[in-house]
């Protein structure tokens, strides 16, 4: 009995200590950094690396999530190749019936999706781009771009570099963002001199390379020795570009990776600006119910030169003229 006895008191001695442990481990656990775990879903028109409008919304996001603490604070989930804006509506239903807290909608075509299914789902925060009415809900944030800044400046640098004094654009839509850095570029190249032409290609299709490519093509046989363009399918048009030494002025991401020694220089988006203070308030449980606009002065629009170009001094100095008279007012730009 004796035996038994002793037996079963080393055997609760023990089980204390293994308790002890235990409890010391999870102590010993540090807690998490971030107020809230996020879900945040993407919604894209072409690829995650199109280098182009999509590649940039996802490097923004992903440096968000880094600050934030990683995986374990933000978890990003994201729908490619969402040019067509009905399979785009039904991704964006599916996260939302899934309970993600965010979906974040990257492109002016479904701005009009926002209103009905952010009525159907007021506990999730509903962004797009690009707009600037958020319909009245409380759950809508709408972020947009002003992107004609970016695009004066480009045009003040391209006019003071050609020679022929014709330059060419290629577009996708006649809308947009894409519209806006067109209309500032052709401001910014008669702010130079008006006698320059500018002729504009829209191709209608953000993603068919060939057309963007061919536009480019009959630019330049019509005598431009600059082209300039956005979208996601302006990568066929910049390998033109590099493929016959003609200098190009990019949109939405620095594109000199794609043409090392013929970039001239890139208006960068840079999405950080709005969208970490639109993460962080859903965090603190603010859903919506705000707009943001990238600008020069507010760091949302970057001209960033390649340094493989050899551009010229003076032009240079006329391009950060430009830049400083639009951050200070002294130069205004019209969408």
């Amino acid at each position: 009995m004796k035996r038994i006895s002793f037996v079963f008191s080393i055997m609760l001695v023990a089980a204390m200590l293994l308790t002890a442990c235990a409890t010391a481990a999870q102590t010993a656990t540090p807690a998490p950094t971030h107020t809230k775990y996020l879900r945040v879903a993407v919604i894209i028109p072409s690829t995650t690396t199109d280098m182009a409008w999509s590649e940039s919304i996802m490097d923004a996001l992903k440096t968000i999530q880094t600050d934030l603490g990683g995986a374990s604070a933000m978890q990003i989930m994201v729908s490619e190749n969402m040019f067509n804006v009905p399979d785009a509506a039904n991704a964006m239903r599916d996260y939302a019936s899934q309970g993600v807290d965010m979906v974040i909608a990257h492109g002016s075509q479904y701005g009009t999706l926002i209103k009905d299914l952010a009525t159907d789902f007021p506990k999730t925060t509903f962004v797009y781009e690009t707009g600037s009415d958020t319909f009245g809900l409380p759950n809508v944030v709408a972020y947009d771009v002003a992107a004609q800044e970016g695009g004066y400046v480009q045009g003040v640098l391209a006019a003071m570099s050609t020679k022929a004094k014709k330059i060419g654009i290629v577009g996708p839509v006649n809308g947009g963002d894409d519209k806006t850095y067109f209309d500032g570029f052709q401001q910014g190249v008669k702010s130079v001199d008006p006698t320059i032409t500018v002729s504009v290609t829209w191709t209608g299709s953000y993603s068919d390379v060939g057309l963007m490519t061919e536009a480019a093509k009959t630019h330049v046989a019509n005598g431009a020795d600059i082209l300039a363009g956005s979208s996601q399918a302006a990568v066929g048009a910049i390998s033109f570009a590099r493929d016959n030494k003609i200098p190009w002025f990019s949109d939405d991401v620095d594109q000199s990776s794609l043409a090392p020694n013929e970039v001239v220089s890139s208006n960068l988006y840079n999405w950080i600006v709005s969208l970490k203070d639109i993460v962080v308030n859903r965090q603190a449980g603010k859903l919506g119910g705000t707009t943001y606009v990238l600008h020069l002065s507010n760091g949302g629009l970057k001209i960033i030169y390649n340094p493989n170009y050899p551009l010229p001094a003076n032009i240079k100095a006329a391009g950060d003229a430009a830049i400083q008279g639009i951050i200070a007012g002294t130069i205004k730009v019209t969408p």
